[in-house]
């Protein structure tokens, strides 16, 4: 079975601890190298992850003629950058979300895209592959709940350390880049559609001057959306979809654990249904997922403009939010 050959661009967290691990088990990738600025953690990362070959620069990665793509755990800041750098090596790109700071600077990485056709480019919002979503898609979409209406979803954790990357305004940190873009990425996915009208409100913490508080109200042409992220609450996140024959409750909708069961609940008139899925790593589905759109040849399952149509949303929650 042929595999496609993937590149790591840094030794992120989120890198080591979830998306290598998660990858290395798919079906359709290999793992091949991994890149840092700092060749001795790159050594230290790769001999971990049993990652046969380690460059001391991402240049030296995007020159490896053998690496077919490359995931991007890079800071917020440095997406567009290594993106776009990774197209024009001939490298097919899964990018961590928000793919970009600004839609402005998204239809920049969707025009060089489109310059080279041949490359695969997807924002990473692997939530949408876990089969817990792909059932709440399907139960909206068959009007298992009649009608939809309006959406609620709230994520939060606590972090208050101003060194950690989440924190520093300056490289896109904050809880809407963070985790708010989950809340409004959900909501455009079960309406299928893009609001017609959005208001927000964001609380700015005075020392790190990132958002730790943001709620918005989103208006779509069939219903609302409404959420509220945090990043200095109490951990929680939870879904609930309203239509008007019934209900949808996502458990764990975001950081679904890849080694436990995750459930959802259908409510209805003729009584309450508890979906219970066994444990899978959203991440390898990803992967998998991104890595068949290049052997097939098929668009990828989130295109680009998805992406830029993420980030107008988030940016007009801070440009209507009364701080």
């Amino acid at each position: 079975m042929k595999k496609i050959r993937w590149g790591i661009l840094s030794t992120a967290k989120i890198a080591r601890e979830k998306v290598i691990p998660a990858m290395q088990r798919g079906r359709y990738c290999e793992i091949a190298a991994i890149a840092s600025r700092n060749p001795e953690q790159a050594k230290e990362v790769a001999n971990g992850l049993k990652i046969p070959t380690v460059y001391g620069s991402y240049e030296e990665l995007l020159n490896d003629p053998a690496i077919d793509a490359v995931y991007i755990p890079l800071p917020n800041h440095l997406h567009v950058e290594w993106s776009i750098k990774s197209i024009q090596a001939g490298k097919h790109v899964l990018c961590e979300k928000p793919i970009a700071l600004s839609s402005a600077e998204a239809t920049q990485l969707l025009q060089v895209a489109q310059q080279n056709p041949q490359i695969k480019v997807m924002e990473a919002f692997m939530y949408r592959f876990h089969p817990q979503w792909v059932l709440a898609k399907e139960l909206v979409d068959e009007a298992r709940i009649g009608q939809l209406k309006t959406i609620h979803s709230f994520f939060s954790y606590y972090n208050a350390d101003p060194n950690n990357i989440r924190n520093k305004k300056d490289l896109g940190g904050g809880g809407m880049m963070d985790i708010g873009c989950y809340c409004v990425s959900l909501a455009r996915f079960l309406f299928n559609s893009e609001p017609v009208r959005v208001q927000g409100h964001v609380t700015i913490d005075p020392v790190l001057q990132t958002d730790t508080l943001a709620s918005g109200i989103l208006e779509f042409a069939a219903g609302t959306a409404t959420f509220t992220c945090s990043t200095q609450l109490m951990p929680y996140q939870r879904v609930q979809i309203l239509g008007t024959e019934g209900r949808v409750e996502i458990e764990i909708p975001f950081n679904a654990p890849p080694d436990q069961d995750t459930r959802l609940w259908l409510h209805t008139k003729n009584g309450s249904e508890e979906m219970i899925f066994e444990p899978v790593d959203q991440y390898t589905l990803q992967g998998d997922l991104f890595a068949q759109s290049i052997l097939n040849n098929t668009p990828v399952p989130t295109p680009l403009q998805d992406a830029i149509n993420n980030m107008k949303i988030i940016e007009a929650v801070f440009a209507t939010a009364s701080h």
